[in-house]
């Protein structure tokens, strides 16, 4: 597995506490991985680079301050919400996820991690009565699908440096798909990371 460096070559202002944290995160992955396979063998070996620095691109995009409210819709094992999480601590994290033994190993590594601002939820986004300041996404579904399953769940008033809305992790050529969406901004992750794994990634905000 590669190593948790590579994340604080990126974030070198971290807490202890986020330290060891991130640090703990391998650790609690690849025990898990072995019970539920949560990350695929293949990417198990890149954990920091693909699924931890990769979430952790969003925390290059916007700063979420204090008291954000976010839902990480579709959150699999837990990204991006649980390295979020670590990142924001004074931001609440809603993760939710249809397939339940993900839910429970996001619940048990939010637990073993200490972690005070993450709740999770085994259900579909469509039957939430919460709203909250921004959704996040990692390659969870076409943008429109997104943008459907999410009416009326973005509150209307907002207090971050940007509007409230989806933040989406995508890759590939979107042009087909984000076609319809006119105002849709796209960060190429690679203006932030330089690891080849990020030449095709992007952020997709609306």
């Amino acid at each position: 597995m590669d190593s948790a460096q590579l994340i604080f070559t990126y974030f070198p202002n971290l807490s202890t506490t986020q330290v060891a944290q991130i640090e703990l995160l391998g650790e609690l992955y690849a025990d898990w991985n072995q019970k539920i396979n949560v990350i695929s063998r293949a990417d198990i070996d890149f954990f920091y680079e693909r699924h931890v620095l990769h979430s952790l691109a969003l925390a290059k995009f916007i700063s979420f301050k204090s008291e954000t409210s976010v839902l990480d819709l579709g959150t699999g094992g837990g990204f991006p919400g649980i390295p979020l999480a670590i990142l924001f601590p004074n931001v609440k994290f809603h993760l939710v996820d249809s397939i339940n033994k993900k839910i429970k190993v996001v619940s048990e590594v939010s637990s073993a991690l200490g972690l005070t601002n993450l709740t999770c939820e085994h259900g579909r986004v469509e039957q939430l009565q919460s709203k909250y300041d921004f959704v996040v996404t990692r390659a969870v579904a076409e943008f429109q699908m997104l943008v459907n399953w999410t009416r009326g769940k973005i509150k209307p008033n907002s207090f971050n440096e940007i509007k409230n809305g989806i933040i989406a992790l995508k890759g590939g050529d979107l042009t087909e798909e984000l076609a319809a969406f006119t105002k849709v901004r796209v960060i190429p992750i690679s203006d932030y990371f330089s690891e080849p794994f990020f030449e095709t990634k992007k952020i997709v905000y609306a």
